[in-house]
């Protein structure tokens, strides 16, 4: 399935040139932008379940993007049959199950084996992109990939490099599987929101996410707890889920699927490692802001491996030009 030229006047196009010129750039940030959860997060996780923070986090934003949903119905109402399949398993998978077997993975307490597999990532999205997108990308960007994620090994795994081997010696299977299954649906919703921004706006694919997503977190939480499972929220709880629900939720979604409208899944999917790298240093930091983890020598040489892979990615970016439309004039 090839993702069609998005139709945009001349006007447009001048408007958002530097919009798509630093495409890549702007999913790195928006990632970074995801890894703020952390600091919100650590002020539920004590008291709920991930389902129970999930679905409130999915309700509040898809409230705040009830108008572009609404002003998207024409929009949708020309989705094909396949479109909406790829925006319904965006809405099912990446954002209501992936996040909940992740930390289940966790609940195994198999941290490195957790992290190891999480970054087959955008390896699977690379082979999701060549079989669903039909993107190829020249020969140096293998080793580009590869040192981007070797990057990311180094800002994760600073403290002990061997870690990750003698701790997979001792992993459990299921852990190994829920952190992988998380991984695969992460990396389906790269490639699928990147089809789907064909077709839609990304205010309206990024409501269509959230919007959809919600009865299934609802499901969810009721198959775990019950009807009880909505009665353990506290007053406290409302600054950490409004911060959730704005940064790395709302916002963060926006501009990523602003700029996923113009950049081809396999670079994208190396782009959002920058969310893994800064969430490192932000544990880094004093309560209660952070955990006040050390940082290592390595996490500075794989953050700038890193940024170095995007900033070569963004620059030598291959992009389609999209159909320009002209203008009619005014009669």
């Amino acid at each position: 399935m090839a993702v069609p030229p998005t139709r945009q006047t001349a006007a447009e196009l001048a408007r958002t040139g530097v919009l798509d010129r630093f495409s890549v750039l702007l999913v790195a940030v928006a990632a970074a932008m995801w890894a703020s959860d952390t600091y919100f997060r650590a002020q539920l996780i004590g008291h709920l379940t991930a389902p129970q923070i999930v679905v409130v986090e999915d309700a509040l934003v898809a409230l705040f993007l009830t108008v572009f949903l609404v002003r998207g119905l024409g929009e949708m109402r020309r989705l094909a049959a396949r479109q909406w399949l790829a925006v319904c398993l965006i809405g099912i998978g990446p954002q209501a199950v992936a996040t909940v077997l992740f930390t289940t993975s966790f609940s195994y307490r198999h941290f490195a084996e957790t992290f190891v597999l999480q970054q087959t990532q955008p390896l699977l999205a690379i082979v999701l992109a060549w079989i669903i997108l039909k993107e190829r990308r020249r020969p140096w960007f293998w080793p580009a990939a590869a040192l981007a994620i070797a990057g990311v090994y180094l800002d994760v795994f600073a403290q002990d490099l061997l870690a990750p081997f003698s701790d997979l010696q001792h992993g459990r299977l299921e852990a190994g599987l829920f952190a992988l299954g998380a991984a695969a649906l992460w990396a389906s919703g790269t490639v699928l929101g990147r089809f789907v921004l064909g077709s839609l706006s990304f205010p309206t694919t990024t409501a269509l996410r959230f919007t959809i997503a919600l009865p299934v977190l609802v499901l969810i939480v009721l198959a775990k707890n019950g009807v009880a499972g909505f009665g353990h929220y506290q007053g406290s709880d409302v600054l950490p889920f409004l911060g959730i629900a704005l940064i790395p939720g709302l916002l963060a979604l926006l501009l990523y699927y602003r700029a996923l409208a113009s950049t081809p899944a396999t670079l994208a999917t190396i782009a959002e490692l920058a969310y893994p790298v800064t969430a490192t240093f932000i544990a880094s930091a004093p309560p209660p802001y952070g955990f006040k983890q050390p940082l290592y020598g390595p996490q500075f040489i794989g953050t700038l491996m890193l940024i170095g892979v995007i900033l070569l990615l963004n620059w030598t970016k291959e992009r389609t030009p999209p159909v320009v439309v002209q203008e009619k004039a005014a009669a």
